[in-house]
């Protein structure tokens, strides 16, 4: 059972504590709020623990609260006390000094003041605090043991008992008691100390002495006392401190113009004093002065923008100024109290604006409120005034002093004559509407036109009239009106009993109802006969097992408390104002009757099944089930985030501060919760590669490429990762990549142009080529031209035949190795001929160019075959010029042989690119060719 339920059961507003939600329990939302109480909450209760242990959690909190409020209460923490070894030598030593100094100089005012003869003159002991009276210091407290003899002896036998006078012994008795029973006349404090002979420091202690003897006083609650030593201090030796003090004093004693004095005398020798200027405040309040009042307060405020004291009650006096205009408007009205004879009630309730009203309440403004209309004939008169509080009720309504008649037991009272035909109606049921709540000082008016749809609901078997009165009650209830409630409560259950009817569940109700009445006004006694009658009509009834419960543990019944409670909890275990009773009726019981408490217990009784709530829930539906299954998915999601997001800040944390292996250790943890985030994989390979972990950096990057394949930190941490593994040739590939996802990364155009030295360099120092074979050349006959098929191409340019088919002219002969085809393509190139260029090309299948190039690729080599391949080839075979450009990139030191191009050569391919796109042919479009060329351009 929630709180709400249980609020329900006790029938009136229950005070609501502030519960923190757990989704508030997160870095978002912590990092997202503004508001500094309620993040101290969060605080708390994550240090409580009730939620579980967030250590960084409570760290981040604490460094919010401090960015937004550096001097919270809740960031001080408690310092473990200080010792010798928390200062230097020469603090301590500096302290110990001091305190021998301040030791040397208590002993010396000691020894002076057991010289002094101040209370010389004076023969008795200070008064005892409260009572005004001195005992004489020569006054023999013992008595001397003789105790004297009574002037009439007592009877010794029968004859004398006859003549004993008991009335005259009686007589004396009384006489005795009544003098010794006279209140004497107690002296009363002197208010002025006489101190014509003592010396400023010896009038500084005595000063002390009284305004501590002040305190005393003033923590007692005994505020007049408080005033005279005071008054006392003051007379010796006037100090701000106890002008403070007896302002204090004299405020709570309602002394307001007395009280203000002492403020300006404080303020005198104090200008600056915030206890005055506030103690001023608030008498000025009091005597309606709100501006000067307000500026004090912003002076305060100025000096302690903290001060919740001031702020308060700047609120209350700006609240103050706001509502004088709206009651000013008021006025021009005057209300005519009069005494009201019983012969003239018939001709007195018109309509007429001097119509004779009930007296005023104290709290009323004669002449400053406006008057309600007067209640219809058949209304119940007394609801058409303010009904005195009960003890539920709380507010401090004093009855005017003419009002004679007082609440009787079941708690009505009539400020106003009513006729007997109202009288009538009102124990038929047939009342006016009820009293509403006319404004926020409590007035009630009389509304004969009222909701009557809600008064006249059905409620079970009742009938209309009591029906009505059952719900006249709830309503009264509601507003605060316990005794009015309990009246209509009490008029519906003599109603009911009058009437016969057989509605058990319905008279319980009422009996309940009244009893959370009797409850609230202190009335446990009747609460409990109430609820007892209850349980009797239905068993195992909550709501007056409950209220019983309460009741009988503010008896300090404890055992019956504890028995009706455990019976609560067994008819529903969710009620958490019953688990919280017995938790606390234990720890009592356990003082009272010791570890055998147990046994001193009444009897709890069994509550059958049927009447188990708890027990009586049906088993959730798969609706049901798969929400929680839902709503548990989030929260573990939710869980997983905020832990996620608080690795990860460490881990950030961590590489600031160059804690680079712990920051690998986090960002790990992260992977765990959530592998396939890109940014977490990044960021480990940035610590790896500071660590010069290459290897572990290089599968990192691939990872975080393969899920985001522009990942430009991927790119450049793989190609550093290169770099350090001295992978040249693939770093400036990975660094081309970056640049062409972005130009302006200039780390990149900077790493690009190192790593290029640095490969030229490799180059340089790397193997020698392999040596050229020699080929013997030697002449041949026709005939034996027509017999070689071995395919060779001689080098005097005979033809040979050529073994695709496809590609190769009749004038040309296919090279059989790389060997031949790089001398041919030398000799094209040496000579400028890129016709004999294109022909070559032409007789080379495009899938083994790659490896006819791979060992004498250069920049000069590439530039030639673009050129072979834009004059000759293109207008001719297209298709072929895009098979060799899908080949020739794929050759081996072909990404470094692209750095090495001169700008001739680069602008030579792109116009081969655009001149290769332009062109319609059957084989490739022009996003292709688009998409080749991003591989070489």
């Amino acid at each position: 059972m929630s709180a709400e339920n249980t609020a329900a059961l006790l029938g009136g507003e229950t005070r609501r504590t502030c519960k923190i939600p757990v989704e508030h329990l997160d870095y978002d939302y912590i990092r997202e709020c503004n508001d500094v109480k309620y993040l101290e909450k969060i605080l708390n209760m994550l240090r409580s623990g009730e939620e579980g242990i967030y250590p960084h959690l409570i760290q981040f909190c604490e460094e919010r609260i401090e960015k937004l409020d550096p001097k919270s209460r809740a960031l001080r923490k408690d310092l473990p006390p200080a010792t010798a070894a928390s200062f230097s030598a020469d603090e301590w030593r500096q302290i110990s000094e001091e305190l021998k100094t301040w030791e040397q100089e208590v002993k010396t005012n000691e020894v002076e003041l057991r010289r002094l003869a101040v209370f010389d003159d004076v023969k008795k002991a200070p008064p005892v605090r409260g009572s005004n009276c001195s005992v004489p210091l020569n006054q023999n407290t013992v008595s001397n043991g003789v105790k004297k003899s009574k002037e009439t002896p007592l009877p010794r036998d029968y004859r004398e008992w006859d003549k004993f006078d008991v009335e005259k012994e009686c007589q004396i008795i009384d006489k005795g008691i009544e003098v010794s029973s006279s209140p004497t006349a107690l002296p009363q404090i002197k208010q002025k100390v006489d101190t014509e002979a003592l010396t400023l420091k010896e009038k500084a202690i005595i000063a002390d002495r009284e305004k501590d003897k002040g305190n005393e006083a003033f923590k007692a609650k005994d505020y007049e006392e408080a005033v005279v030593y005071y008054t006392r201090s003051l007379s010796v030796l006037p100090t701000a401190a106890a002008y403070n003090n007896r302002a204090q004093a004299k405020i709570k004693l309602q002394h307001w113009h007395s009280a203000l004095r002492d403020c300006q005398s404080v303020l005198e020798l104090e200008p600056g004093n915030l206890k005055a200027l506030l103690r001023r405040a608030t008498v000025q309040k009091e005597l309606g002065q709100l501006e000067t009042a307000a500026e004090d307060l912003r002076s305060v405020l100025q000096a302690e923008p903290q001060n919740t004291i001031a702020e308060k009650l700047l609120l209350e006096v700006k609240q103050k100024m706001t509502d004088i205009p709206a009651e000013g408007q008021k006025k021009g009205k005057k209300i005519l109290i009069e005494e009201v004879e019983d012969n003239e009630e018939q001709s007195k309730w018109s309509h007429d604006l001097h119509q004779p009203l009930c007296p005023a309440e104290p709290s009323q403004r004669v002449g400053g409120e406006s008057v309600a209309a007067p209640a219809e004939r058949g209304d119940e008169m007394g609801n058409a005034q303010k009904k005195p509080p009960s003890r539920g009720d709380g507010g401090p309504h004093a009855e005017h002093a003419h009002q004679g008649h007082r609440r009787s037991k079941r708690g009505s009272i009539d400020k106003c004559r009513v006729q007997d035909s109202a009288k009538k109606d009102l124990v038929n049921g047939a009342q006016g509407t009820k009293s509403h709540e006319a404004d926020q000082s409590g007035h009630s008016e009389a509304q004969p036109g009222g909701d009557n749809s809600r008064l006249d609901a059905p409620c079970g078997a009742l009938p209309p009239p009591l029906a009505r009165l059952k719900n006249e009650g709830n309503q009264l209830f509601k507003n605060g009106q316990f005794a009015d409630a309990l009246e209509k409560y009490s008029q519906a259950i003599t109603g009911f009993t009058d009437a016969g009817i057989d509605s058990p569940e319905d008279l319980s109700i009422l009996y309940s109802n009244r009893a959370a009445c009797y409850l609230k006004d202190g009335n446990s006694t009747d609460c409990i006969q109430d609820c007892t009658k209850a349980l009797e009509l239905r068993p195992f009834s909550l709501k007056p097992l409950l209220r019983r419960a309460m009741a009988y543990e503010s008896l300090e019944r404890y055992r019956k408390a504890y028995v009706d409670y455990k019976t609560v909890l067994q008819i529903d275990i969710g009620v958490q104002a019953a688990h919280d009773s017995v938790n606390r009726i234990t720890k009592l019981l356990i003082e009272q009757d010791g570890p055998d408490w147990r046994e001193k217990l009444p009897e709890i009784p069994l509550v059958p099944l049927s009447a188990q709530q708890h027990r009586r829930e049906e088993p959730p539906s798969e609706e049901v089930l798969q929400a929680r299954a839902a709503r548990a998915a989030e929260e573990a999601a939710k869980r997983a985030e905020a832990r996620f997001a608080s690795l990860k800040q460490e881990g950030n944390d961590c590489v600031k501060r160059g804690q680079l292996q712990e920051a690998v250790e986090k960002y790990s943890e992260c992977l765990k919760l959530k592998p396939d985030e890109c940014a977490i994989y990044t960021n480990r390979a940035l610590c790896y590669l500071k660590l010069e972990l290459f290897g572990e950096a290089k599968q990192d990057c691939d990872t975080a490429l393969q899920m985001e394949p522009t990942n430009k930190k991927a790119f450049y941490r793989r190609a550093l990762a290169y770099k350090g593994l001295k992978d040249y040739l693939a770093c400036s590939s990975d660094l081309q990549e970056v640049l062409q996802l972005d130009p302006n990364v200039q780390e990149a155009e900077r790493e690009l142009e190192e790593v290029t030295v640095l490969l030229r360099q490799s180059l340089a120092a790397g193997s020698p080529g392999k040596p050229r074979k020699s080929v013997p050349i030697k002449e041949v006959d026709g005939s034996d031209e027509e017999a070689d098929t071995s395919g060779r191409t001689s080098v005097d340019g005979g033809e040979g035949p050529c073994a695709t088919g496809n590609h190769c002219s009749a004038g040309t002969e296919r090279p059989a190795n790389a060997y031949e085809f790089g001398q041919a393509l030398n000799a094209a190139r040496s000579q400028g001929d890129t016709a004999a260029g294109a022909e070559l090309l032409r007789g080379v299948p495009p899938e083994t160019l790659p490896l006819y190039v791979s060992n004498q690729l250069d920049g000069h080599t590439v530039g030639f075959i673009m050129q072979a391949l834009d004059g000759h080839l293109l207008q001719e075979d297209p298709y072929l010029v895009y098979q060799h450009l899908s080949h020739l990139h794929t050759a081996e030191r072909f990404s470094t042989v692209l750095l090495l191009l001169d700008k001739n050569e680069r602008r030579q391919m792109t116009q081969l690119f655009e001149h290769l796109s332009a062109v319609e042919a059957e084989g490739f479009t022009a996003n292709d060719v688009q998409n080749l060329a991003n591989k070489y351009i």
